[in-house]
């Protein structure tokens, strides 16, 4: 065995074989570019007032929260091999539940709000549940069970507002998306908190193995002992959970659901933010950190789009050529191209006798 430590060219080598590094390159990329723009666009104040920090990073941060908590979720579920396009409509559903109980609440109390967090997150994992019934027992396709939850989810919120966007008064309730701690915004605080207690219970536990397993082969997993019904109903339920918190999240910002629009298509922002942190649409191994950083570029790259008054048309066509280029850059298949070059070219001339390492090669062989 080898007694040399690591040294510092190994250690950049090995970060920059992290899936998630070319994320990282991503954002600080998007951020230089809004700062060519406006030079003060990293700038962080301090409000007189009360305290807080104010600034597009933390405006970033806030935005980072409600996408962060559904591809948490995500990963879990893809981790297993499914998929969840559910997410988006969870969201709404949690975000209709709450407003319609704020709204119909007589008072506007801390308990009131309380109960309209436990009822929305209560329904949500009933949802999530559903999904997981219909994978691990009826035996459906995950696409289709998600995608018919998807419909269903949405045409629901229609149903508890009755077509209508509903709006209610509640501070507490408007404090977990608008209020700070420290300076920070609760709401991104308490985003991190949860993604950091699923990633100690799944990565502290033998619960982020047994999920693993059921990616990878869920024929060995039923083999070795793992109940793959019961694994699959917990990371749906979950998964509906976090989007139920993802609904709270983006409804208590403006104390309004719109059924139409809130978490409209997140659930495509929740599988970018997945996979652009490395873990494989094929299941098996996942990263919830690399899924933390996705959550971040996806903030980052729609404030990117506002801020640089990208016409809304073209929109999805900006997000998907910097998310096109990023995965380019994860591919192994591109980065093995590159290395091959590398090797083809010849090498420099040691000897002083005017041949390469490549005719050295082909004088031996001759």
């Amino acid at each position: 065995m080898s007694d040399k430590k690591p040294t510092v060219a190994h250690r950049i080598a090995d970060i920059v074989k992290r899936p998630y590094f070319w994320a990282v390159i991503a954002i600080v990329i998007l951020l230089a570019i809004n700062t060519i723009k406006d030079p003060s666009y990293l700038d962080i104040t301090v409000n007189a007032a009360n305290g807080n920090l104010v600034g597009n990073l933390v405006d970033i941060l806030r935005a980072t929260a409600p996408i962060l908590m559904i591809a948490a979720g995500m990963c879990l579920v893809i981790a297993t091999g499914g998929i969840d396009l559910s997410v988006g409509s969870i969201m709404v559903v949690a975000g209709a539940v709450s407003m319609e109980f704020l709204k119909n609440a007589a008072g506007g109390s801390f308990l009131d709000s309380l109960a309209a967090v436990g009822l929305a997150l209560l329904i949500s994992g009933i949802l999530g549940a559903v999904n997981g019934i219909l994978v691990s027992v009826v035996g459906l396709q995950p696409f289709i069970s998600t995608l018919v939850m998807m419909l269903a989810g949405r045409g629901l919120a229609k149903v508890i507002t009755a077509g209508q966007n509903t709006s209610a008064t509640n501070d507490s309730f408007r404090w977990i998306a608008n209020g700070y701690i420290v300076g920070l915004p609760v709401v991104f605080l308490l985003a991190v908190l949860i993604v950091i207690a699923v990633g100690l219970l799944v990565r502290r536990s033998a619960l982020g193995l047994m999920i693993e397993a059921i990616g990878m082969d869920p024929k060995a997993a039923r083999l070795a002992g793992i109940n793959r019904r019961g694994m699959l109903l917990t990371v749906y339920i979950a998964s509906g959970v976090l989007a139920g918190v993802a609904g709270i999240f983006a409804t208590s910002s403006v104390m309004t659901v719109d059924v139409s629009r809130t978490g409209y298509q997140l659930e495509l922002d929740a599988i970018l933010a997945v996979v652009i942190g490395g873990t494989s649409l094929m299941g098996g191994k996942f990263n919830l950190g690399g899924a933390a950083v996705g959550a971040i570029l996806i903030a980052t790259l729609d404030k990117t789009v506002v801020f640089l008054g990208v016409s809304s048309s073209a929109t999805p066509a900006f997000k998907a050529i910097v998310i096109v280029v990023l995965c380019l850059l994860q591919s192994e298949r591109v980065r093995s191209i590159f290395r091959q070059r590398k090797l083809a070219l010849p090498g420099p001339d040691t000897t002083g006798s005017g041949t390469t390492g490549t005719d050295k090669k082909e004088a031996i062989v001759a």
